[in-house]
């Protein structure tokens, strides 16, 4: 069954080409990251994620919220972070304020870690985005991340 297939409604049929676009840009995107840097997608979005705490006001998310941004579960994030901190790229330490929340920081070599990755992830993105355009099911889609999303409401 393809996301064309005529027994697939309409909405089903959407579903099929997000998934199918999603996993195009996921699997190019992973091998570019892997073989330049080492990285996989989700250590990278968590690196990414995780660079862009602050001191302010809730400026330091929480596992929880860590775990929704990279779209993993928290025993998944968990599991990331500590891989992540093995290799010397994440640093953990206890919140000043509740000694039961661990906040976690991204360290030196994590953060240039991911400015070497950003352009190889921007660049792979590109790529297979031009390439899925060429699709006639996945060019709606594509022109919507290409938009940021600002036409997603508008039909």
């Amino acid at each position: 069954m393809t996301a064309t297939d005529p027994s697939l409604t309409a909405l089903a049929q959407g579903w099929c080409a997000l998934s199918l676009l999603h996993g195009r840009i996921e699997a190019h995107i992973e091998r570019a990251l892997q073989t330049r840097h080492g990285l996989s997608v989700r250590e990278y979005s968590l690196l990414d994620v995780l660079s862009r705490q602050h001191d302010g006001e809730g400026g330091h998310l929480q596992m929880k919220q860590v775990a929704e941004a990279v779209v993993l579960s928290q025993s998944a994030t968990t599991r990331l972070v500590t891989r992540l901190e093995d290799r010397g790229l994440l640093s953990r330490y206890l919140c000043p304020t509740d000694r039961r929340g661990i906040y976690t920081n991204v360290s030196e070599e994590g953060l240039a870690l991911l400015e070497a990755a950003r352009p190889t992830n921007d660049t792979a993105l590109r790529e297979v985005l031009a390439e899925a355009a060429k699709d006639p099911q996945l060019a709606p889609l594509v022109r919507v991340v290409e938009s940021g999303g600002s036409t997603a409401g508008s039909a």
